[in-house]
């Protein structure tokens, strides 16, 4: 039976087929995820502390908090930027996907008495209007989306924007973009994907939609089950990302080489966007 069912993901899948199961809010993969944001020596999943310290610092230059009050962080995760967001003098909403992560934020929060909302939510699902004078949208997320829901979102978020109001994200660029692969491991009990021992085959694919989509699949075989995740992603040049945020109704922007303020540069690694409404 497991033969069967792990025989459906010897091929390369179809554009945006799904996974099998949950991936941010498993309740398993959850607690790697956790860990891997708190993790100060690692920017697997939030970037390094003296980042965060930076990008926050350069945010509230670009958008001061007495005129930029009300602060809207979408994929929050654990509330790290959100925090700082708080101390650096914003009133701030975080929203995520994690029922582990925001738990874990709304914890720091009663903690540190920062007074911070924490939503449980899809970003794609916010019905916002007029009520914040900044969006951010940090450590690529956005691309992760289709061009179908990047459109939904940008729409949402720049109804949620006051007049004058910023959105801030960062993506990467297609120097980021990896070879098609394929690989395998093993791990014990416990592992990132799973509590129970498994083995892991991942693979990278490459589609040829208008899009240039890639895939990061991971195919998790235990003893008694086989899941595949799915994550999508998608690579912009400084003029794709530019066309495609600007029709959505802003009005001016700028562009720099990181989300703490970097100079701009071709060769880069990320772009960071910085549009107004």
């Amino acid at each position: 039976m497991l033969f069967k069912e792990l025989g459906k993901f010897t091929t390369k899948p179809n554009l945006y087929a799904p996974s099998t199961n949950k991936f941010w809010d498993d309740d398993h993969i959850s607690k790697g995820m956790l860990e891997a944001h708190l993790n100060p020596n690692w920017d697997a999943a939030t970037r390094k502390p003296e980042f965060l310290e930076k990008s926050v610092n350069w945010i509230s230059r670009i958008a001061p908090p007495p005129q930029y009050r009300l602060l809207l962080d979408l994929g929050c995760g654990p509330g790290l930027y959100a925090e700082r967001f708080s101390k650096a003098g914003y009133s701030v909403t975080g929203l995520d996907y994690s029922k582990r992560s925001i738990a874990y934020a709304k914890e720091q929060t009663s903690l540190n008495q920062s007074n911070i909302e924490y939503y449980y939510q899809d970003y794609l699902t916010i019905d916002y209007e007029d009520q914040f004078d900044v969006v951010t949208l940090i450590y690529c997320d956005y691309p992760v989306l289709s061009i179908t829901d990047r459109q939904i979102l940008l729409k949402k978020i720049y109804r949620a924007l006051k007049p004058n109001g910023k959105f801030i994200l960062d993506v990467f660029t297609p120097r980021m973009r990896k070879n098609e692969s394929r690989s395998w491991f093993s791990s014990g009990e416990d592992g990132f994907f799973s509590e129970k021992p498994h083995i892991v085959l991942d693979s990278v694919y490459q589609y040829d939609d208008d899009d240039h989509t890639e895939l990061r699949q991971s195919i998790v075989i235990t003893e008694d089950a086989v899941n595949c995740y799915n994550i999508w992603d998608h690579f912009f040049t400084k003029d794709a990302l530019i066309s495609e945020i600007l029709p959505a109704g802003f009005k001016a922007f700028e562009i720099y080489g990181d989300i703490a303020g970097e100079e701009y540069s071709e060769g880069g690694e990320t772009i960071c966007g910085v549009f107004t409404k």
